[in-house]
């Protein structure tokens, strides 16, 4: 725990990095998920289109390359900040994480009976408010575990940003390393942190389904 104690500024920075990246990236992916998997399921044949594009382009890609466009290409694209490259990874890895959000999402409309969209089209509801007042709250339910899988793997993704000059717990070895510290105890470390990260979005996910259960 020395290396803990010892270098407390280091770690602060690291753990906080990481934070912003993970919810940074979920706020992004929820919103763009939803949507992308609103088009996935749209009668419009356009939007499908754009929507089966989207998910099997990003999705293939490698996050390295996705991180590396944001990195080096965005920049050229468009007036960038010097420095914000927390900011880049951060949409990197919620359009990245968009993807998988969207597919769970159709997975979990595909389980709600058509009947139910049918019944609302026939009241005169639109397609819009056919997703978001009937379809989207029961599939949302039905989706929790995967999803919550889909952000465990958000939060493991964060480590591939440290590549990216990104301070979070990816790179912290390298700066224990550079103070003379064990690099194998500093792992040990940091993989206990993760540990405790994820059963936290475990316990959430156990809270969630049982109020939404209630709810049922």
């Amino acid at each position: 725990m020395n290396q803990i104690f010892d270098y407390p500024d280091l770690w602060r920075d690291a753990l906080v990095g990481t934070l912003i990246l993970f919810f940074g990236g979920a706020a992004i992916a929820l919103v763009l998920g939803f949507l992308i998997g609103a088009m996935r399921v749209s009668p419009i044949p356009v939007a499908r289109a754009v929507g089966a594009v989207y998910v099997n382009w990003i999705r293939n890609t490698p996050l390295t390359l996705v991180l590396f466009f944001f990195a080096f290409a965005v920049p050229l694209l468009v007036p960038v900040p010097r420095g914000s490259y927390l900011v880049l990874a951060v949409c990197g890895l919620g359009i990245y994480t968009a993807t998988y959000v969207a597919e769970t999402l159709r997975s979990g409309i595909n389980t709600v009976p058509v009947g139910q969209a049918e019944a609302a089209r026939a009241l005169g509801m639109p397609f819009t408010q056919v997703m978001g007042l009937v379809v989207l709250p029961q599939a949302a339910r039905s989706v929790i575990p995967p999803m919550m899988s889909v952000f465990i793997a958000l939060l493991k993704n964060t480590t591939v940003a440290a590549g990216f000059s990104v301070v979070n717990l990816g790179n912290i070895r390298a700066n224990m390393s550079e103070q003379g510290e064990n690099q194998m105890v500093t792992i040990l470390i940091v993989m206990a942190v993760f540990v405790v990260l994820v059963l936290l979005l475990a316990w959430l996910q156990r809270v969630l389904e049982r109020r939404w259960q209630v709810a049922r």
